[in-house]
């Protein structure tokens, strides 16, 4: 089990090819300000590896702010006994946005 950084770039890829489900681990307060389409919340605060939606075999990528509290819930996977790899967005939803990938505002 490894976890990996990848870029927005990717993350946007993936999704559009439909090969990955994209977790925000970001709190409810966080997500209502901006979200990435297509993705699925799942608070840190809250997180348990069997919460993860069923991804029937696609590649798991956590998000949060700027890349460092997916890595606890990467964590949390790793210690439940998930054995695939764990992709983060490498810098989070900040360096999404900067990046110009498109956001959802509520």
């Amino acid at each position: 089990m490894k976890q990996q950084f990848i870029t927005s770039a990717t993350v946007l890829q993936w999704l559009d090819d439909d090969e990955a489900i994209l977790i925000d681990v970001r709190e409810p307060e966080e997500r209502a300000i901006a979200r990435i389409d297509r993705s699925h919340a799942l608070p840190l605060s809250c997180f348990v590896p069997n919460a993860v939606p069923n991804h029937d075999g696609k590649k798991i990528i956590f998000h949060c702010a700027s890349g460092i509290r997916c890595g606890l819930a990467a964590e949390k996977m790793i210690e439940s006994g998930y054995s695939g790899t764990i992709y983060r967005l490498q810098g989070g939803i900040e360096d999404w946005y900067a990046s110009g990938k498109p956001v959802t505002y509520d």
